[in-house]
């Protein structure tokens, strides 16, 4: 069984190297990994002596025990091991163990169409069949806090700011050995810093294929959290943990390549976006509205998509205004063929990474079949301006019902996730609304018991 992009043969040689390396490095456990429809990562652990028939037949368990995947009555599925994810994984002493992400199968063999990853894959396949590959580079915020109690209000271990290297920065060391384990689990770190609100930081990882991103994003979140309860201390990729400074967000650069060029660049055209790039804008903003609800899941998402706090509200685009919702970054002197990329600024780190990849996909293909026209280009007067003038269709939801609104009338999300997911997904959501909608918050007692 091959879900990979390559031919038979060359699946085979990645096999191969995988079962030798297991072999050679003395690896004691192999764990294989998948993740349910909302993006919390699962695992199966078996002997390395298991791993050539897992390959061969996958490693059957009961799918209705996982959020979004079978029914009772149809539970049985098969977790299939994508030899192009290998990977050994550090975290001290002296066992080796290793990694591979997996695609689920029905028990014929034929793609599950709750598994996530597929969905990627699928809407990969549609870039593919345009001729495009589909690169991501996202940028990850999260938060240091004392304790992961929630009874008790999130406490910062620094007051640190933006880019600040003082000994305010009481969680650099954490972060520091968390970007070695990171790089030693094969995930390339090009950038890492303090963030603006205390003790928020940021790791920003190196540009790579979709499928690959979305592998990594669902390891590092692991990694981050493992090096932070190994330090005595709880990260969190909540949105929103703390009232009066900015979120975390997942700001995500994107490009298509055809072959070794760069699809979104042209050097004769207006700031050097080529059309497919312009086009490709214009389908993400016309279908931002519809598939915010997944790029931004959760109640907490949308208390980070408010005005003040660094976060887009506007669906707009422009070249250098970190308010705009699809940022066009200038590249560096001498590399724009290269760096070329537009920066969706919505999406948020608790999203499902594989299911934000698909819709944002999905909604720049939409721009470029159907030779959607990019709009002209904001500026923060203009977005200050908006505020008071505009209407529902000229900004994102406000909340998570609104969002599962557009969400459900939107034949270009159901779509790219699927029958299975799109409902599911739908179902959960409006649960996590209707309870989030009738709990009685601490901010209602405080402020009307004693006087209402």
């Amino acid at each position: 069984m091959n879900f990979g992009e390559f031919d038979d043969a060359t699946a085979g040689h990645q096999r191969d190297y995988v079962l030798r390396t297991v072999e050679e490095r003395r690896v004691r456990m192999v764990r294989l990994w998948f993740t349910d429809v909302l993006g919390q990562l699962k695992s199966v652990a078996i002997s390395p002596v298991e791993l050539d028939a897992a390959f061969e037949e996958g490693v059957q368990f009961d799918g209705s025990a996982i959020d979004g995947f079978s029914r009772v009555q149809e539970s049985d599925v098969l977790a299939f091991p994508d030899p192009n994810s290998f990977q050994l994984m550090t975290g001290g002493g002296d066992d080796v163990t290793a990694r591979i992400y997996c695609d689920i199968a029905e028990l014929d063999g034929t793609p599950f169409q709750g598994d996530p990853r597929q969905v990627l894959r699928r809407n990969l396949q549609r870039a593919a069949e345009a001729g495009f590959e589909f690169m991501c580079a996202p940028e990850v915020e999260y938060f240091y806090l004392g304790s992961d109690d929630p009874a008790v209000a999130p406490q910062p271990l620094d007051q640190a700011s933006y880019f600040d290297l003082t000994t305010l920065d009481e969680t650099s060391d954490i972060r520091r050995r968390t970007i070695q384990r990171l790089e030693s689990s094969g995930i390339p770190v090009e950038y890492s810093f303090h963030e603006d609100a205390p003790s928020q930081h940021e790791i920003d990882l190196r540009y790579t294929d979709a499928l690959g991103m979305a592998d990594n994003v669902m390891a590092m979140r692991m990694i981050v959290r493992e090096v932070a309860v190994a330090s005595g201390v709880h990260a969190t990729f909540m949105p929103k943990p703390m009232e009066g400074v900015q979120g975390s967000g997942m700001h995500t650069h994107l490009s298509l390549w055809q072959g070794d060029t760069n699809a979104f660049y042209d050097a004769e055209a207006e700031y050097g976006l080529s059309k497919v790039a312009r086009a490709f804008i214009a389908g993400v903003l016309a279908h931002a509205g519809e598939i915010t609800a997944v790029t931004n899941q959760l109640v907490n998402s949308y208390k980070r998509l408010v005005a003040g706090f660094e976060a887009p509200v506007h669906i707009s685009w422009a070249r250098n205004d970190r308010s705009a919702l699809v940022r066009v970054p200038i590249p560096k002197r001498n590399k724009q063929a290269q760096g070329t990329r537009i920066e969706y600024r919505a999406i948020d780190p608790a999203c499902n990474p594989y299911l934000a990849f698909s819709v944002l996909l999905a909604a720049g293909l939409a721009g470029i079949h159907g030779n959607y026209e990019l709009g002209p280009e904001s500026v923060a007067a203009d977005l200050t301006e908006a505020d008071r003038r505009a209407d529902d269709a000229d900004l994102l939801p406000n909340n998570l019902a609104t969002a599962l609104d557009r969400m459900e009338g939107s034949t270009l999300v159901r779509e790219a996730l699927g029958e299975h997911i799109f409902e599911w997904f739908l179902r959960n959501k409006r649960a996590e609304w209707s309870g989030y909608r009738t709990h009685v918050s601490s901010f209602e007692l405080q402020r009307y018991l004693r006087t209402w």
